[in-house]
């Protein structure tokens, strides 16, 4: 009895796992450092944007120390570590193209393609965020 108990709950963690790597592009990653948060879901238009609700939910969005809220207008999950995503600012006016690259289940790599304009706000002038990021998931 208690030898099948053992294989259950194995059997339940390798599935829970295979579910974790699935809902790999679900889920929020922030940045300290650059105090940025990525709120995505590739796999379902299921977020709602802070401000921007009438425009219905999307992929997702990039907000924090930056100028205005970038959303991801469109996406395409490559392999189940690699995905592109198209961002645009909450004027329409900038859009930028970004790799998002999972090293592990916690940390991804977000980089700039093509001329980075996502920019944030210092010492009252606009600058460029570094091409390249690291983000950690956050859990909610």
């Amino acid at each position: 009895m208690k030898g099948k108990r053992i294989i259950i709950y194995v059997t339940a963690a390798i599935c829970s796992l295979q579910g974790m790597a699935q809902q790999r592009f679900k889920g929020t990653l922030h940045n300290r450092t650059e105090q940025l948060s990525l709120k995505i879901d590739l796999y379902d238009e299921s977020i709602s944007v802070p401000g921007m609700e009438f425009f219905g939910p999307c992929n997702g969005y990039l907000h924090g120390n930056i100028y205005g809220i970038w959303t991801i207008t469109s996406s395409r999950v490559v392999d189940e570590k690699n995905a592109v995503i198209r961002l645009s600012n909450d004027q329409g006016s900038d859009t930028q193209e970004v790799e998002l690259k999972f090293e592990n289940d916690t940390t991804c790599l977000f980089r700039q393609k093509g001329k980075a304009c996502i920019k944030k706000v210092v010492n009252r002038k606009l600058v460029k965020i570094p091409v390249d990021i690291r983000l950690t998931r956050q859990t909610d």
